[in-house]
């Protein structure tokens, strides 16, 4: 599948009125992973805005050294942000990325939601996935990749989705390229962290919430029943527990961090 440069960078230059676009991109039509080879242009010397670019990776990765499917016909790319974030924060960037591209992708008309803490979905399947990855020095974080992986006409397992047979399903084309839906998930990400930048996580932390397709979702955690009432400013799940005491006035609060849990996918998608 070859990618069309020129048209992803009209449809960025239409997004910033023929302003000088504020990315430098590297397209590939095949790499093993996106997030690898722009650690590799960072060593060179690449600074924030940097892109790469795929449409089929070898050896994708996912959240916590999962494999990430990344069959010919997806989306795959990785940006370079500059961050100033603590490293205890460092899933801020994650929460800030999903939201941004979630945002940008419902302006088009695509109902999209956030499954917590870092999935992309759509009608109840996974759509897409976002891996922050980083470097820090004392506490702090000196360098900053968000790698993003999207569902286009590519294969995907029952409980996925891609988008344009999502769009055809609808006899509706509301992206029409991949080109286009690039453009997007690159507006996405850099509106996202300019959010939690500019604006901070007491602004973006209640967007993020507000497309969340968990809340109200019960779970257990270690044989304990609770209900999903939020996400802290760590990116950590917000359980209320469910207690059967009729005495109970209050019911405890449980924090669950990402990668302790997995809330999953049903085979119908829902």
């Amino acid at each position: 599948m070859e990618f069309n440069q020129q048209l992803l960078v009209d449809s960025l230059k239409a997004e910033y009125q023929q302003q000088d676009i504020p990315f430098s991109l590297h397209i590939f039509s095949t790499l093993s992973s996106t997030n690898q080879t722009l650690w590799q242009l960072i060593d060179q010397g690449e600074k924030p805005g940097c892109v790469v670019i795929a449409t089929q990776q070898t050896a994708g990765r996912g959240q916590w050294g999962r494999q990430w499917q990344s069959l010919a016909g997806g989306l795959y790319l990785s940006m370079v942000i500059d961050s100033q974030l603590k490293a205890i924060n460092s899933y801020q960037l994650t929460l800030a990325s999903a939201w941004g591209i979630t945002a940008q992708l419902r302006k088009s008309g695509i109902p999209v939601g956030i499954k917590w803490p870092n999935d992309l979905v759509l009608d109840g399947r996974k759509l897409g996935g976002i891996l922050t990855e980083t470097k820090v020095n004392q506490g702090q974080i000196t360098q900053a990749v968000i790698g993003v992986g999207i569902n286009w006409e590519n294969q995907v397992p029952e409980t996925g989705i891609n988008l344009q047979l999502w769009q055809n399903s609808r006899n509706y084309q509301m992206i029409h390229h991949l080109e286009v839906l690039t453009s997007q998930v690159l507006i996405g990400i850099k509106s996202g962290i300019e959010c939690l930048q500019v604006e901070g996580i007491n602004t973006l932390l209640p967007r993020y919430l507000n497309v969340l397709v968990n809340i109200g979702d019960q779970v257990y955690v270690n044989n304990i029943l609770g209900k999903i009432v939020g996400v802290t400013q760590e990116g950590n799940l917000r359980l209320q527990v469910i207690t059967d005491d009729p005495k109970a006035i209050l019911t405890p609060e449980i924090s669950v961090q990402p990668g302790t849990i997995s809330l999953g996918y049903s085979q119908t998608g829902n």
